[in-house]
Protein backbone atom coordinates (compact mmCIF):
# COMPACT_ATOMS: atom_id res chain seq x y z
CA UNK A 1 0.00 0.00 0.00
CA UNK A 2 1.21 3.51 -0.79
CA UNK A 3 -0.28 6.92 -0.03
CA UNK A 4 0.84 10.06 -1.86
CA UNK A 5 -0.28 13.64 -1.30
CA UNK A 6 0.97 17.23 -1.32
CA UNK A 7 0.99 19.56 1.66
CA UNK A 8 0.90 23.33 1.48
CA UNK A 9 1.46 24.43 5.07
CA UNK A 10 -0.12 27.62 6.28
CA UNK A 11 1.00 29.75 9.19
CA UNK A 12 -2.12 28.60 11.06
CA UNK A 13 -0.98 24.95 10.75
CA UNK A 14 2.35 25.77 12.37
CA UNK A 15 0.60 27.73 15.12
CA UNK A 16 -1.78 24.85 15.86
CA UNK A 17 1.15 22.47 16.10
CA UNK A 18 3.02 24.84 18.43
CA UNK A 19 -0.03 25.23 20.67
CA UNK A 20 -0.66 21.47 20.77
CA UNK A 21 2.96 20.67 21.43
CA UNK A 22 3.31 23.34 24.12
CA UNK A 23 0.09 22.61 26.00
CA UNK A 24 0.71 18.86 26.07
CA UNK A 25 4.15 19.41 27.61
CA UNK A 26 5.20 20.23 31.16
CA UNK A 27 5.77 23.93 30.35
CA UNK A 28 2.24 24.43 29.02
CA UNK A 29 0.56 22.58 31.85
CA UNK A 30 2.72 24.44 34.38
CA UNK A 31 1.75 27.85 32.93
CA UNK A 32 -1.94 26.96 33.25
CA UNK A 33 -1.44 25.81 36.85
CA UNK A 34 0.39 29.05 37.72
CA UNK A 35 -2.46 31.09 36.21
CA UNK A 36 -5.05 29.12 38.19
CA UNK A 37 -3.00 29.55 41.38
CA UNK A 38 -2.84 33.31 40.79
CA UNK A 39 -6.63 33.53 40.31
CA UNK A 40 -7.23 31.41 43.41
CA UNK A 41 -4.84 33.61 45.40
CA UNK A 42 -6.73 36.70 44.22
CA UNK A 43 -10.06 35.26 45.41
CA UNK A 44 -8.83 33.72 48.67
CA UNK A 45 -6.79 36.72 49.83
CA UNK A 46 -9.05 39.53 48.58
CA UNK A 47 -10.27 40.38 52.08
CA UNK A 48 -6.82 40.04 53.67
CA UNK A 49 -4.69 42.15 51.30
CA UNK A 50 -5.06 45.49 49.63
CA UNK A 51 -6.88 45.89 46.33
CA UNK A 52 -3.51 46.43 44.65
CA UNK A 53 -2.35 42.91 45.51
CA UNK A 54 -5.62 41.36 44.35
CA UNK A 55 -5.34 43.19 41.03
CA UNK A 56 -1.70 42.10 40.79
CA UNK A 57 -2.70 38.44 41.25
CA UNK A 58 -5.34 38.74 38.52
CA UNK A 59 -2.92 40.48 36.15
CA UNK A 60 -0.33 37.80 36.86
CA UNK A 61 -2.87 35.05 36.07
CA UNK A 62 -3.99 36.73 32.84
CA UNK A 63 -0.38 37.27 31.85
CA UNK A 64 0.37 33.55 32.18
CA UNK A 65 -2.72 32.64 30.18
CA UNK A 66 -2.10 35.16 27.39
CA UNK A 67 1.70 35.29 27.17
CA UNK A 68 2.28 31.74 25.86
CA UNK A 69 -0.23 31.85 22.97
CA UNK A 70 0.93 35.31 21.89
CA UNK A 71 4.61 34.39 22.02
CA UNK A 72 3.91 31.19 20.07
CA UNK A 73 1.96 33.16 17.47
CA UNK A 74 4.80 35.65 17.02
CA UNK A 75 7.54 33.02 16.85
CA UNK A 76 5.49 30.91 14.42
CA UNK A 77 4.91 33.92 12.17
CA UNK A 78 8.62 34.77 12.23
CA UNK A 79 9.69 31.16 11.54
CA UNK A 80 7.15 30.70 8.74
CA UNK A 81 8.07 33.91 6.95
CA UNK A 82 11.81 33.17 7.10
CA UNK A 83 11.61 29.59 5.82
CA UNK A 84 11.14 28.89 2.12
CA UNK A 85 10.91 25.18 2.92
CA UNK A 86 7.81 25.71 5.04
CA UNK A 87 6.10 27.95 2.49
CA UNK A 88 6.70 25.66 -0.52
CA UNK A 89 4.73 22.51 -1.32
CA UNK A 90 5.93 19.29 0.28
CA UNK A 91 5.22 15.98 -1.46
CA UNK A 92 4.69 12.99 0.82
CA UNK A 93 4.92 9.34 -0.20
CA UNK A 94 4.13 6.97 2.64
CA UNK A 95 4.61 3.28 1.98
CA UNK A 96 5.94 0.05 3.50
CA UNK A 97 9.47 1.54 3.78
CA UNK A 98 8.55 4.72 5.63
CA UNK A 99 7.71 8.37 5.08
CA UNK A 100 9.41 10.08 2.16
CA UNK A 101 9.18 13.83 1.93
CA UNK A 102 10.37 15.66 -1.15
CA UNK A 103 10.51 19.26 -2.21
CA UNK A 104 11.84 20.34 -5.57
CA UNK A 105 14.87 18.09 -6.20
CA UNK A 106 15.54 17.17 -2.55
CA UNK A 107 14.13 14.13 -0.80
CA UNK A 108 14.45 12.39 2.58
CA UNK A 109 12.99 9.18 3.96
CA UNK A 110 12.14 8.45 7.58
CA UNK A 111 11.95 4.66 8.09
CA UNK A 112 9.06 3.39 10.20
CA UNK A 113 11.54 2.17 12.83
CA UNK A 114 12.64 5.77 13.43
CA UNK A 115 9.16 7.25 13.82
CA UNK A 116 8.95 8.43 17.43
CA UNK A 117 5.14 8.51 17.46
CA UNK A 118 2.15 9.40 15.34
CA UNK A 119 -0.72 11.36 16.81
CA UNK A 120 -3.57 13.58 15.69
CA UNK A 121 -5.52 16.67 16.60
CA UNK A 122 -8.79 17.93 15.20
CA UNK A 123 -7.02 19.65 12.31
CA UNK A 124 -3.85 17.69 11.66
CA UNK A 125 -1.94 14.44 11.85
CA UNK A 126 1.51 14.72 13.40
CA UNK A 127 4.30 12.27 12.65
CA UNK A 128 7.06 12.84 15.19
CA UNK A 129 10.62 12.02 14.16
CA UNK A 130 11.89 13.04 17.61
CA UNK A 131 10.24 14.17 20.83
CA UNK A 132 9.95 17.75 19.52
CA UNK A 133 10.12 17.57 15.70
CA UNK A 134 7.16 16.46 13.64
CA UNK A 135 5.84 16.34 10.12
CA UNK A 136 2.66 18.41 10.16
CA UNK A 137 0.01 17.00 7.86
CA UNK A 138 -3.19 19.05 7.77
CA UNK A 139 -6.24 16.83 7.41
CA UNK A 140 -7.41 19.00 4.49
CA UNK A 141 -4.35 17.82 2.52
CA UNK A 142 -5.22 14.15 3.01
CA UNK A 143 -8.84 14.19 1.97
CA UNK A 144 -10.00 10.62 1.35
CA UNK A 145 -6.47 9.22 1.85
CA UNK A 146 -6.57 9.70 5.62
CA UNK A 147 -7.94 6.23 6.34
CA UNK A 148 -5.27 4.62 4.13
CA UNK A 149 -2.57 6.52 6.00
CA UNK A 150 -3.97 5.47 9.37
CA UNK A 151 -4.22 1.83 8.32
CA UNK A 152 -0.64 1.77 7.02
CA UNK A 153 0.68 3.44 10.18
CA UNK A 154 -1.29 1.06 12.38
CA UNK A 155 0.34 -1.89 10.60
CA UNK A 156 3.88 -0.48 10.78
CA UNK A 157 4.02 1.17 14.23
CA UNK A 158 3.97 -0.45 17.64
CA UNK A 159 0.76 0.20 19.53
CA UNK A 160 2.38 2.66 21.97
CA UNK A 161 3.71 4.79 19.07
CA UNK A 162 0.38 4.93 17.23
CA UNK A 163 -1.61 7.50 19.22
CA UNK A 164 -4.39 8.41 16.79
CA UNK A 165 -7.73 8.39 18.53
CA UNK A 166 -10.06 9.78 15.85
Amino acid sequence: MQVEFDVDLKEQDMYRFSMYHNYTSFQGIFSILIAIAAFVAAVVTRSEVTVGYTVLYVVFGVLFLVYVPISLKLSTRHQFRRSDQLRNTLHYRIDENGITVSQKEESATLPWEQVYKMTSTGHQILIYSTRVNAFIIPRRALGDKEEQLKELAKQKLEKYRYCIRR
